[in-house]
């Protein structure tokens, strides 16, 4: 089978992969759909191999691309239960492998190993820019079948990561959160923040991508390129207290300072995008206003289902996110458009 493997420097090559056969306490999907993340990027523009070094995710080796697998059981191996896998079910990725008996990996975070991160789909393992993808069955999550196999493509992170970062910062539905970024990402963030009840202050560069924001349920729009003080301005939205959660999304250095210099004494904030760096002034910015600071990696098996379920339950259109749908043969096009940042999220669909 032919898969989609980020070459560096902007450049996708389409490669010939063996047809993945499962072995024992493995599964293999046909892939629905594909989902395209910001996090992509970090892989697709540098030279290839620079970024997993970087985030010490591996030695860059060659592997299929995405990160965010959503399809169907085509083979079960040996050892699987019925009730874990089955052929047919319809099921989302936990795309990461662990040592799968540490603590961590025992409660559905196997990208916290205590032996370190396997295998990360897309960037260090076979990801699911193809037609088949090869998976242990314990990362496996079925996909509820009010859901499409998009909004479970977005779930298996973009969302999920959206999701993971509000759980940590347990927003409640009557509390204010400033939401840096509307890429993927914050847009989630945006959708599922409203949906609980919470009033949402949505920050971009963007004009499209604040006005995505609206749609989504976001209360207040800040251009920070407009604004001269972008603290302030969140603090007259807030009585001058400022708010009580944000996060940051963008992984800019200024976004990330602002969100925490935005949240009231005793408030939240919580970073999800990876690398980068931030400078803070411990005493003025944390410390003396009791400023507690989350740093979100994605989430558990178990938070994937509760999103789904929420999702859901509450039938919240995720497929929205979505401004282009591609065929894995236009794949070059697609990323070239998904690196200028001006479009929503994009999906590989079968």
């Amino acid at each position: 089978m032919k898969g989609v493997v980020f070459a560096g420097d902007r450049r996708i090559e389409f490669m010939e992969f063996p047809d993945p056969k499962p072995g024992p306490d493995e599964v293999v999907l046909e892939i629905k759909a594909s989902g395209m993340c910001g996090s992509d990027l970090k892989f697709y523009r540098p030279p290839a191999g620079t970024m997993q070094k970087a985030l010490g995710l591996g030695d860059g080796n060659i592997v299929i691309g995405g990160h965010e697998p959503c399809g169907v059981i085509v083979a079960v191996g040996s050892g699987v239960s019925e009730k874990r896998a089955r052929v047919g079910q319809r099921v989302m990725v936990h795309h990461y492998k662990g040592c799968g008996v540490c603590p961590h990996c025992s409660t559905g975070w196997q990208q916290l190993c205590v032996d370190g991160v396997e295998a990360v789909y897309g960037v260090t393992g076979h990801g699911a820019h193809a037609p088949y993808m090869k998976c242990p069955a314990n990362t496996l999550v079925t996909l509820p079948d009010e859901l499409s196999f998009e909004t479970g493509a977005a779930i298996s992170c973009g969302t999920g990561t959206a999701w993971g970062a509000l759980e940590r910062l347990a927003l409640r539905g009557d509390e204010t959160i400033a939401i840096f970024g509307q890429g993927p990402v914050g847009l989630s963030a945006t959708q599922l923040a409203s949906a609980m009840g919470a009033r949402v202050i949505a920050l971009d560069v963007g004009l499209e991508r604040l006005q995505r924001a609206k749609e989504f349920g976001a209360d207040v729009l800040i251009n920070p390129a407009e604004t001269n003080d972008v603290v302030a301005a969140i603090k007259e939205f807030t009585h001058g207290l400022g708010v009580h959660a944000s996060l940051d999304c963008s992984s800019s250095p200024i976004a990330r300072l602002q969100a925490v210099q935005a949240v009231r004494t005793w408030g939240k904030a919580c970073f999800v995008g990876e690398g980068g760096e931030v400078t803070l002034d411990v005493s003025k910015d944390l410390l003396r206003r009791q400023v507690t600071l989350i740093g979100s990696w994605t989430f558990s098996t178990n938070g994937q289902r509760e999103c789904a379920h929420f999702v859901a339950d509450r039938k919240i259109d995720i497929d929205g996110l979505f401004t282009h749908r591609w065929k894995l043969t236009d794949a070059e096009e697609a990323y070239r458009l998904f690196d200028t940042q001006t479009s929503g999220k994009g999906v590989f669909l079968s």
